[in-house]
Parts: C-alpha cells; structure tokens; sequence
C-alpha cells in the first residue's frame, strides 16, 4: 500500500533551485536510506513532508491512513517530567484507558452507579486496553530506554536538566514509541554509542510501518535499508536495495550515462560534418540533406543530458615524519577515577610502528580521557605508559577548537605552513573536497563537518608520525568520510583512534581495543572480527589479555573466579525456573479467562486480568534480572 507520493516536487531559495522534478513513492514495507552530501535538501525535505515548509511546486498525496513520526513532533527540551514519564507520554490513550478502568472498578466495588452499565464498560474497555498493549507499555518504555543507552539509574532525572545528545535520545525514543506508520528519522545514530546503534537497528529491522531514514552511517544503512534515495545536484535518484548495492549501481549507470553522451556527442559531430560538407557543395539536393541533418543534430540536443561532472582524485601525499622506535606506545595498568567514579582499571595497550588502532567501548567508559592521557593534557591515576623515542604526536580534538574563525580555509592552512606552495596547499585542500572557489570561504561560515576537514587537513600535514584522533568522521557526509578513509589510509605512519562509525572502522583498523571499567580487551582485525568475536562470547566481562600463560596464575584466584562462575551459574538456574514458573502461571490463567463460563463472570475476569497483568510486570523482571546476570558471566 503507497502511504505517501510525491511527484514533480520543486524547492528553491531565493535565484538557487535545491531539487527539482523530485518523484518518489513510499510504500508501507519500505525501509529507505536517504543520502546526499550536507546541504543538498535532505532535511528540507522531510519539513516538506510534514507541511513544516512549504514548497515551490509539485504535488503530495498521503494516505488517509499515514501517521508521520517525525523528530520535532516529539521534541522534548523543557519538559518538567522525568524521563521515564516523558516516554510513557506516548502512551496518553492507553494510560487514560488505564485510569478509568481504575475508576470504573472502583464504582463497582462501592455500588456506585448501575452495575450492568458498568460492567458492559468494564468489559468493552478490558477489550481495548489489551488491544492497545496495555499490558506491556511500561517494559517496552524501559527497553526502548535501556536499548538507547540510559541507564536505570537515569529514569528519574529530569528531561530539561539533560545534555543535548541525551534529550535527543528520548525524543528518539518517543518516536519509536510511537505506533507511526511512518518514521522519518534525520540522523538517529547521532549520539548513540556502536552498542545502542545495534538496539537501533534491530528495532528497525522488525519494524512494522515504514521507515526514510537520512543517514552518513554507512554499516546502519546497509543492515536496516532495503531502498536508497539520493539527492545529488538538485535531482533525486533511487534504486531498489541497501547502500552498498545503491552506490554499485549508481557508478554503472553513471559509466552508462557516460557512454551515451559520448557516443551521441561523436554522432552530433559526424552530422555537424556532414552538414558543413553539404552546404559548401551548395546544390539543392544538399540544402534538403543538410536541412535534414541539422534537424536529427537538434533533436539529439533536446534529449541530450550531460552528466554530472565527477571530480577527478587529486593525488596528494600525505607521509609521516620519519624516523621513531617500532614501540609506539606501552600502557601498563593505566586507570582513571572522576569524583570518585571509576572510569577504568587496569589498562594495557600496546602499539606498534605503523599500525592503525581503533578504540571502541561504550559512551562514558572513558575513550577520549585515555586519548589525553596520551597526549599529556590529563593524569592517569594509576598505571604508566611510555610513549617510544622520536616519536611525534598529532591530536584531533572533535570540538575543533584550534580554528580561527576569521579566516580563509586557504589562509587557516596557509599560515600554519608558510613554506608550502600554494599549489601544494590547494592540493591538500582538494583531498579534503576543498575545491576552486570552496578554499577562500571564511571559516566562520563552514558547516561543522567542513571545519572538521579543515582541522584534519592541518593534523595530517603536520610534522608527526603518530596521529591521534577523537571521533574524527563526526558531522562528516559521506564523501567527506570517504576523502578522509582515502587520506588516511595512504598514511604511513602509526594511528589509534576514537570512533563509533563501523564502515570508517571496518576500513581501516589493523587492530582494535575495547575499553571498559575493568580494562582493555585487543582484537586484530577490524570491525566485523571484533563483533564476530563479542557475538561468540557475548555478555562477558573484558579483560586485559595477559602475555603469561593460565598455568602461571594464581591458584587461588582461579579458585575465586570458579566459585564465582558457579554461583553466578546457580543465580542463572533460579532465574530461568522462576521465569518458566511465571510463563506457566500466565498461560494457566490466559486458558481460565479464555473458558465462557469465566469470561461472562465480568468481576472474575477482571481479576485475572489484574492478575495477568501484574504476572507480566514481575515477567519482565525477572527477564531484565536474566540478562544481567548473563551479562556478569565470565568465560
């Protein structure tokens, strides 16, 4: 079923059109990636969808049935409710069901009013309520809270007392919440960490209504899209399938396009020919052949379409300073503590000459701390590190405070490296997609993510062989990540770098180390082997792999952590027979309230219903309590 069209859409500001002649369907099972580079109209769009914004020309057609979710619908700022409360707002209809069966219930046991009357309520009521999920509303708001990386800890804060990054993950929850048929979801991976990503994408994956999600996750679009749009030089082009087949796609036809224009310009020129001979002959029988040509060349002119022009890769080199130790860097048992919270303990990492070092872990354990342990800003409270001889450190802060905002890109770099050419500066600049005209824009003026290329172009250039980086592909579109993996991986020198995008990863780590509270666990390779390996010992505890061998641990703390395994392994045993007691007391109850002679008793089937419902809540329970407890398994 088509929830939504659109046809012929056209949005300009003032003299410059954004898109035009932009068509499109979105049907009820599509889930659609929606890519283009920053500024192309993505987001316009989407206000166009919600009649936020108006446009120029074209027509819309919804579904009688469409129910959009959109961002600013559940814009939650200066909300005085708690967290929790503000995601069950979703749920308004249902809590409002909820009250007046406690009222109706209540009329009855006191005689308040005409009984039948109110039972037939009561029962009409019950109905709805189940109907609505009232029985499960609360875990799936503590879930879609959990799964986005609140803390339980974090429920009864207030929504207005948050930071940015956290308001916008309650919105993002509401949404979710929301029973729309419809998602439009402008960068929902924005301030989620690799593990509330992957919440994300399984939500959507089994999501029942349709999804346009705008995205530069490349690794989120390719597990959750099943369509792809692109906004590219003012036109829309789609195809059916995820990024990754969309961008194959993409090069054939424009290779294709390529070709045809070729060919039709070659032909136009044979014509042209053609027609330049025949006039200098000058016989009538020529005029008509040349008349003839001249309207085959105007018609190939009308249909002709030139296709965007692909900008050429500048070729630039970008070598690290030579010379240092095959040590890079030795951390032994570094750990930090902030007003008495443990971000980390015992902490070791070691990194060799050339390698490129990611570094994983959730939001708050402490990544871009241990980067400036690294770089000498902060103290560890323990532990040591030792970074080798001649070894020169360049560091990316993501907050890109080293700019100066009124001057020119060419001038920012310029005047850092006043020995470079300026053809060797441009050239710099081209890498970065700081093309013509694009290099003597003021900084002031350039979008975070043009800032952000301006700030790496300076590090890469720099006189250093061991590249730090805090979240360095952060507000970067696609092609800009794509410029900086192409820099990056013609580097020869030593990385370690801080990032939550599983594409950039994927592309070029040697090695990766996660981070948490009790130390740093290594895995060589990239992205994909280290989630293949936490899928293989999924909810265990990292440690620090040590050098020495398991025979030359201590006994008794072997003895500790066996007897701690097989408590846990009993608290595990308990949970799963209480849970598989609790499942069969709700399904004796559900065949009770099933059977006529019940379900006409209007008193009796409220009580098992209470029943079931309070049944529920302690299943839910005891389910979270199930994965905590596995979460604290050690292998």
């Amino acid at each position: 079923m088509i929830l939504l069209s659109a046809k012929d859409l056209k949005k300009s500001f003032g003299d410059e059109v954004l898109f035009e002649n932009v068509t499109f369907n979105i049907d009820s099972g599509d889930k659609i990636g929606f890519i283009g580079i920053n500024g192309a109209g993505k987001s316009t769009l989407f206000k166009i969808l919600t009649s936020e914004q108006s446009y120029d020309s074209g027509d819309i057609f919804k579904s009688k049935d469409l129910k959009i979710g959109y961002l600013d619908q559940y814009a939650c700022n200066d909300s005085e409710k708690t967290v929790y409360n503000e995601i069950l707002s979703v749920f308004d209809d249902i809590i409002k069901t909820e009250k007046e069966l406690e009222e109706i219930r209540g009329d009855i046991e006191i005689g308040n009013g005409d009984i039948n009357l109110l039972v037939n309520r009561q029962s009409r009521l019950n109905e709805r309520y189940e109907q609505m999920g009232g029985f499960y509303y609360k875990s799936r708001a503590e879930a879609a809270l959990l799964g986005l990386g609140f803390g339980r800890d974090e429920f009864d804060l207030p929504v207005h007392a948050l930071s940015g990054g956290q308001k916008t993950r309650v919105s993002l929850a509401k949404i979710l919440l929301s029973e729309s048929n419809l998602l439009l979801l402008d960068e929902p991976t924005n301030h989620l960490d690799i593990k509330a990503v992957e919440w994300l994408e399984d939500f959507l994956i089994n999501y029942k209504g349709a999804i346009l999600v705008i995205s530069h996750d490349r690794f989120f679009l390719d597990k959750v899209t099943n369509r792809t749009f692109e906004i590219d030089t003012g036109k829309l082009y789609f195809q059916n399938g995820n990024y990754s087949f969309y961008i194959k796609q993409r090069e054939i036809e424009k290779l294709t396009q390529q070709r045809e224009y070729d060919n039709t310009m070659k032909e136009i020129e044979r014509l042209e020919g053609i027609v330049e001979q025949q006039r200098r002959w000058n016989r009538e029988k020529n005029i008509k052949t040349a008349e003839s040509k001249l309207k085959v060349i105007d018609k190939l002119k009308e249909n002709l379409e030139k296709p965007a022009e692909t900008l050429s890769k500048t070729v630039f080199s970008f070598k690290a300073l030579p010379g240092g130790g095959e040590d890079v860097l030795v951390a032994e048992g570094l750990e930090k503590s902030f007003d008495g919270k443990t971000l980390f303990t015992d902490v070791d990492m070691f990194i060799k000459k050339g390698e490129k070092v990611f570094l994983l872990g959730p939001n708050g354990s402490g990544k871009t701390t241990l980067l400036k342990i690294f770089t000498g800003s902060l103290e560890a409270d323990g532990g040591s590190f030792k970074i080798g001889a001649n070894t020169y450190i360049g560091y990316y802060d993501q907050l890109g405070e080293n700019l100066h905002m009124d001057k020119t890109v060419i001038d920012e770099i310029w005047d850092e490296y006043p020995k470079m050419t300026q053809t060797q500066i441009r050239n710099a600049l081209a890498v970065f997609l700081f093309r013509g005209e694009d290099v003597f824009k003021e900084v002031k003026k350039l979008s975070g993510g043009e800032r952000a290329r301006v700030e790496l172009c300076k590090l890469i250039l720099k006189s250093v062989n061991f590249l730090i980086m805090d979240e360095p592909t952060n507000h970067m579109d696609i092609e800009s990540k794509e410029a900086l993996e192409n820099a990056l991986s013609e580097y020869d020198g030593t990385m370690l770098i801080v990032s939550h995008d599983r594409y950039f990863i994927n592309k070029l780590a040697d090695k990766i180390y996660h981070i948490d509270q009790n130390g740093a666990r290594c895995f060589n390779g990239g992205y994909s082997y280290y989630s293949e390996k936490l899928k293989e010992d999924e909810n265990t505890v990292f440690r620090t792999e040590k050098k020495q061998s398991a025979s030359a641990v201590d006994y008794q703390t072997r003895k500790r952590i066996e007897s701690e395994k097989r408590k846990l392994k009993t608290k595990i045993q308990r949970c799963e027979n209480e849970i598989a007691q609790t499942e069969e007391q709700i399904e004796k109850l559900t065949k009770e309230l099933e059977n006529p002679d019940v379900s006409t008793d209007y008193e009796k089937a409220m009580e098992l219903s209470e029943k079931i419902g309070k049944l529920t809540e302690e299943l839910d329970e005891k389910y979270l309590l199930w994965e905590q407890l596995q979460s604290e398994q050690v292998d």
